[in-house]
């Protein structure tokens, strides 16, 4: 049976259907000459459907016919998306020709369960990147945070991720951009491609000159395409998500225009639900594993914020990007003292590893505690020992600095790869 649009109100559209209303999440139809398809968001009673305006038409009038589809947003899915750039419905934003496949998955279909999956042993993925690598180390099948404010180096980090472990590896890679600017994406694309990583990635873009819908929408494609080549083709995944917090805001943004009532912290509603719904599905299963790497943005610098504590609590690894260290010169601007890790255990990384990260936390520590002494009294006037320790706390601080092989246009400095034994050593060196 047909409805009817009832009220237009910028990206949300009220559509009144007599009988069969449709379900949510399913795609309806206006009778236009676009065939616009709207996205229905909620029901309410007497037959009224709360739809969102997918594509932003701005040709739909109150009054028009609309149509059941009886299915949801659906995107291609085969070998043939790697290599191209798609947006969050699954159309090609690279210039080439739309795929022509048969499969299609509907991206709010969530897999069932596994029941049989055993973990097994941790398998360690080297990027390159020291502070990475000794602190949060890059295990398969997790999720690493990476967090931080404006103009920090979130992104910069996770192209030098991209470039390293899918240059070593050889893997298929996802990247699923979030609301950022649009010039981001574009330089992540062209990196991307001069470094011949294209033809073992697939990418999606909804940068922040697109609607919320397809904002909210992008990292959801992104992950349903990855669980195709999870599920289907038994591959392991990178999946690379810049930025996370802006899913949140996409969602806030809808939840404003849909007049819900936001909950303590100001966010939108079903904000812990729709996080947790994400972050559940990039995950891995007998079939194969998705390991995850996704910058989250602190707005205001407040770290506290409870969005970007609901997202760092999914997370086994924290990378913590700060401005006091990137004002002092340092790349990547990692504060040593905040970032943690789940993964930093004997059962992982080994004895030796585990040992050095206990006596570098402890050093680190006290570099910290010291700072405001010296800054009194002055560093000679320390005793002998804490001034030793002082020392080797800046060594390894300048240790942990390296330049970036994604930057070398930029800075005109070719990038550094270090090993974990080479890590290791360089710390050994300092310590003992």
């Amino acid at each position: 049976m047909s409805g009817i649009i009832v009220s237009v109100k910028d990206l949300v559209v009220r559509a009144q259907f007599d009988e069969d209303s449709p379900n949510v999440d399913e795609l309806i139809k206006v009778k236009n000459d676009q065939g616009t398809e709207l996205l229905v968001d909620h029901l309410e009673d007497n037959g009224i459907v709360f739809c969102l305006n997918v594509r932003s038409d701005l040709t739909i009038q109150k009054g028009m016919k609309v149509d059941r589809t009886n299915k949801g947003i659906e995107i291609p899915i085969g070998e043939k998306m790697v290599g191209r750039v798609f947006n969050a419905l699954g159309d090609p934003l690279d210039g080439l020709p739309a795929l022509e496949l048969d499969s299609r998955k509907d991206i709010m279909k969530i897999p069932a369960r596994s029941e049989n999956f055993t973990v097994s042993k941790p398998e360690i993925l080297e990027t390159g990147i020291k502070v990475i690598d000794f602190f949060t180390p890059f295990v398969k099948g997790r999720k690493i945070g990476i967090i931080g404010g404006a103009g920090v180096g979130k992104t910069v980090l996770t192209m030098e991720l991209i470039n390293n472990i899918a240059q070593s590896g050889g893997g298929l890679s996802f990247f699923a951009g979030i609301g950022e600017r649009i010039r981001e994406g574009h330089e992540l694309f062209q990196t991307i491609k001069e470094n011949g990583l294209l033809k073992n990635t697939c990418m999606f873009f909804a940068q922040m000159n697109e609607n919320p819908v397809q904002r909210s929408l992008v990292g959801i494609s992104a992950t349903a395409s990855a669980e195709y080549f999870r599920d289907q083709l038994n591959k392991d995944i990178l999946f690379f998500a810049d930025n996370m917090y802006r899913y949140v805001q996409a969602r806030n943004e809808l939840s404003t225009i849909l007049d819900q009532t936001p909950n303590e912290g100001g966010y939108e509603p079903s904000i812990f639900s729709d996080v947790k719904v994400l972050q559940d599905r990039l995950s891995s299963n007998e079939n194969g594993s998705i390991t995850s790497v996704q910058t989250i943005y602190v707005p205001a610098d407040d770290i506290s914020d409870p969005a970007v504590q609901l997202i760092q609590h999914e997370m086994d690894s924290i990378i913590v990007l700060s401005r006091k260290v990137a004002e002092q010169g340092i790349r990547p601007a990692v504060d040593l003292n905040l970032t943690t890790s789940s993964m930093l255990t004997p059962e992982v990384v080994g004895e030796r590893h585990y040992v050095l990260s206990v006596q570098v936390q402890a050093l680190l520590q006290k570099y910290e505690s010291l700072k405001g002494i010296i800054a009194i009294i002055g560093e000679n006037e320390l005793s002998p020992v804490d001034r030793a320790d002082y020392a080797k706390a800046k060594k390894l601080i300048t240790n942990f600095t390296q330049n970036m092989h994604v930057m070398t246009k930029q800075t005109g400095v070719k990038g550094d790869f270090f090993t974990r034994e080479e890590t290791l050593k360089s710390i050994e060196e300092i310590i003992v």
